[in-house]
């Protein structure tokens, strides 16, 4: 798995993890933040929360072209500095339920887009750019699932950052989380609430709302919110880690890099590999296209994760885990798990012995910690926040990819692994799966308002877990390998731009939250998952053609080319 991978590989992916974990932690209480700060509904915030993610993709499509014209290398560096200002402005703490904050919000949200529109699809495309060498071609698609893993390990640890900021922040006041709450004293502070659910709920959590139930549901809001804000200055710090990987790494993929504006930078074309028939480039296109058509309706129903599925967690989910499920709401022992399995993997591909004994020590040490977190952690374990349920997909992405490359590399060596896009249509037969499962879950929720169990959620985000190794890394290689080298950077971005559209259509399933019943809700995301796995199996040929028709590697020396002629 990790064998033949240019150490500039890790170098790019460790830099996309400090940013990743500054992103997923901002992201991981978004929703909650815009709903307890402003007093904004479901469907105002999830318009705005979808929006965001529209825009944070829809950039790379513009960061591409800048890149084609400029330098990726120089884009990606630009794009840290302009996210560390819009993750900055975030962290300052402003007013509660007021407009002029919103507007400081929403310009720190174009800033963030922005920079992340001129660093992530950058930064793929360099790593795309370290397997055109013929030693590493055949590593491409491990390499994607590789950064793809790398990613995750950013965005498993960021719940359990925010939920720490947050925590601090409503100590310090005295203050406990209740999931209800920051809605309950936005109603009583618009006048739609007597008071009477404001001083229960409290006196039920232990805190004592006092004589002026104004100052207090004020303050809560007001403590909650500059906990978030914390949470958004670790982002900040996130973005200092990634820069200096970046440029403390730069040997391993300096030969890459080059500058589009320096004398002698245009090459031809033809030094990228064979020269491909406007027809061919056609094809090469129509088929991105088509793929892309697929990709906005799997990031539509994926990315409720921080939507309904967190409204879910919110309204309808009991807030209390017990048995084994406690221990997966502790970060740290899905990390444990996490390296069990890789130490598990390297037990049977280790050569010697030595190696092999490191393994075991590893498996042991593993299962001591898991029975001290098991007898450790409360039983039941109480008081968990919506935002902690986002940590699952990710463990679950860095746990399951080594089993991912194993398989795949085992049909591989028998000539029977799937092609790319026949993955893309399996993912969304999986997706389709997974919010099958929350339609059962959901058969007795009535309205909005429930207590099921946590364990819905957690395996409705494994089952799209296996979804999104299905779908995204191998979607991101299937770009890299098939855009016709002139098109490469914008090919890139025409990704994100799908994304883009998915990510603002993530806005229509919370447009019908509590407006119909939550079961059908989830019904509706299956029938759209099932009809785009039919359309890309109808056209599997074509996208199938364009694959078999992958440019060939292109020589060590001419490698540096490559990213000249991007366009």
């Amino acid at each position: 798995m990790f064998k033949n991978q240019p150490s500039g590989l890790y170098v790019l992916a460790l830099a996309n993890t400090g940013e990743r974990f500054g992103y997923y932690t901002m992201l991981a209480i978004f929703l909650l933040f815009l709903q307890a700060k402003f007093g904004l509904d479901s469907t105002v915030s999830g318009q705005i929360y979808a929006g965001f993610l529209a825009l944070v993709y829809f950039m790379p499509l513009v960061g591409g072209w800048v890149a084609d014209k400029w330098s990726f290398s120089k884009c990606v560096v630009t794009g840290l500095a302009v996210m560390f200002v819009g993750y900055l402005v975030m962290a300052v703490p402003t007013d509660i339920r007021s407009t002029s904050s919103l507007i400081i919000l929403c310009a720190a949200l174009v800033l963030i887009s922005c920079g992340t529109g001129l660093f992530k699809g950058n930064l793929q495309v360099m790593v795309g750019d370290l397997y055109n060498e013929p030693r590493y071609s055949g590593q491409r698609d491990a390499a994607f699932s590789l950064f793809y893993m790398a990613i995750n390990i950013g965005s498993m640890f960021a719940p359990m950052a925010a939920t720490a900021m947050c925590n601090m922040a409503l100590k310090a006041k005295g203050l406990t989380y209740v999931a209800s709450l920051p809605e309950i004293c936005n109603r009583f502070l618009d006048g739609d609430e007597n008071g009477a659910e404001l001083i229960a709920v409290a006196s039920e959590n232990g805190m004592d709302a006092g004589a002026d139930l104004a100052a207090f549901a004020g303050e809560y809001i007001s403590t909650l919110s500059t906990g978030y804000s914390y949470a958004f200055a670790v982002a900040c710090v996130s973005l200092i880690v990634s820069f200096i990987i970046y440029f403390a790494g730069r040997r391993t993929y300096a030969h890459i890099l080059t500058d589009k504006k320096a004398p002698g930078a245009v090459k031809t074309a033809a030094s990228a590999g064979p020269e491909l028939s406007p027809s061919q480039t056609k094809q090469r296109v129509v088929a991105l296209l088509l793929v892309f058509a697929v990709v906005i309706f799997f990031w539509m129903v994926f990315h409720q994760n921080g939507a309904t599925l967190t409204e879910f967690a919110k309204s309808c989910t009991s807030p209390e885990a017990d048995g084994w499920t406690r221990i997966g709401f502790n970060v740290w022992a899905l990390t444990a798990i996490a390296v069990g399995v890789y130490a598990l993997f390297n037990f049977f591909q280790a050569d010697g012995l030595a190696s092999r004994l490191i393994s075991i020590l590893i498996l042991a040490a593993v299962a001591g910690a898991l029975v001290y977190f098991y007898k450790s952690t409360p039983a039941p374990l109480t008081g968990i926040q919506p935002q902690q349920y986002q940590q699952f997909n990710p463990f679950y992405v860095v746990a399951l990819t080594p089993f991912s490359l194993a398989i795949f590399g085992w049909l591989a060596k028998r000539k029977a692994e799937p092609s790319a896009p026949r993955k893309i249509g399996y993912g969304m037969l999986m997706a389709a799966v997974a919010y099958t499962v929350m339609l059962v879950g959901s058969l007795s929720v009535v309205g909005t308002s429930a207590s099921v169990s946590p364990n819905w959620l957690i395996s409705t985000y494994l089952l799209l877990t296996f979804a999104e190794l299905l779908l995204s890394p191998m979607g991101i290689s299937f770009v890299s390998k098939v855009a016709p080298p002139k098109l490469k950077g914008s090919m890139m971005g025409g990704w994100f731009a799908a994304t883009a559209v998915g990510n603002y259509l993530v806005s229509i399933p919370m447009l019908l939250w509590g407006k119909i019943p939550t079961a059908l809700l989830w019904g509706i995301l299956v029938a759209i998952c099932l009809v785009s796995a039919a359309f890309i199996f109808s056209i599997m040929r074509k996208l199938e053609a364009a694959t078999a028709d992958s440019p060939a590697p292109v020589d060590a020396d001419k490698l540096e080319t490559v990213e000249d002629d991007a366009i």
